[in-house]
């Protein structure tokens, strides 16, 4: 259960730190999330581990977590600012590949120790995170675009853009990380694993994906309930 307890934990600290992010330093708090969650995501994911009954990477929390990010911006702040913290994550995405890349031109001195425990972790690293920006940006262009969209039509079915937040949120997020779940891991893990661990790694994953996406339900309330005192005080 070591691993099952840890997750939990993981994702309740992980919402939760997104949520207060919001509440004490606004969108900027987001976009800072977004670029803390995008590298650490890419590094965790090379981990696999054991859960639940299911074989799984790591990752999928703090990939979950960006999700809801453009919930909270596209709820409370448009999607401009959706769409800008979809960049910021590509951006991000770049930028780390080209760092952690740039260490291998560097001969390490005799008495060095980390390099070849570096280089093991971050050789796949470039394949990873190109994949990864691709399906990023797909997916997370997807899912504001979705999110969007499913409000305009929650918005004449209820006769009022404030109620059916929890469809929005939930059938958007489930869609977009079906696709991510699909695309990054035949896309990351092809030839390194068998076809049948990369399709048990999908149903794991989307089954992560599933609980994530349900949980982020409150905290996105959270967030527009916060939001809208702000705006009442102001």
């Amino acid at each position: 259960m070591r691993n099952e307890i840890i997750l939990i934990v993981s994702l309740v600290c992980i919402y939760t730190a997104v949520v207060l992010l919001y509440r004490f330093l606004g969108k900027t708090g987001l976009f800072m999330w977004t670029v803390i969650a995008t590298i650490a995501a890419n590094i965790e994911v090379l981990i696999l581990v054991r859960a639940f009954g299911m074989e799984m990477t790591l990752g999928n929390i703090l990939f979950a977590s960006t999700f809801l990010v453009t919930d909270i911006l596209s709820e409370n702040e448009g999607k401009r600012e959706a769409d800008r913290a979809v960049t910021i994550g590509i951006i991000t995405s770049i930028a780390f590949i080209l760092i952690s890349q740039s260490w291998f031109l560097y001969a390490p001195a005799s008495d060095d120790w980390a390099a070849p425990a570096i280089r093991s972790v971050f050789s796949n690293t470039p394949r990873l995170m190109l994949v990864s920006i691709g399906v990023y940006a797909i997916v997370q262009v997807f899912d504001v675009w979705a999110y969007h969209k499913i409000w305009a039509h929650t918005s004449r079915l209820f006769g009022d853009s404030h109620r059916g937040l929890w469809i929005r949120n939930n059938c958007s997020t489930l869609v977009s990380q079906l696709l991510n779940t699909v695309l990054f891991n035949f896309g990351a893990f092809w030839g390194l694993h068998s076809v049948s661990t990369i399709l048990a790694i999908c149903v794991s994953s989307y089954v992560i994906f599933i609980a994530t996406s349900l949980l982020d339900t409150p905290a996105v309330y959270i967030a527009r309930r916060w939001h809208e005192k702000a705006g009442a005080a102001s």
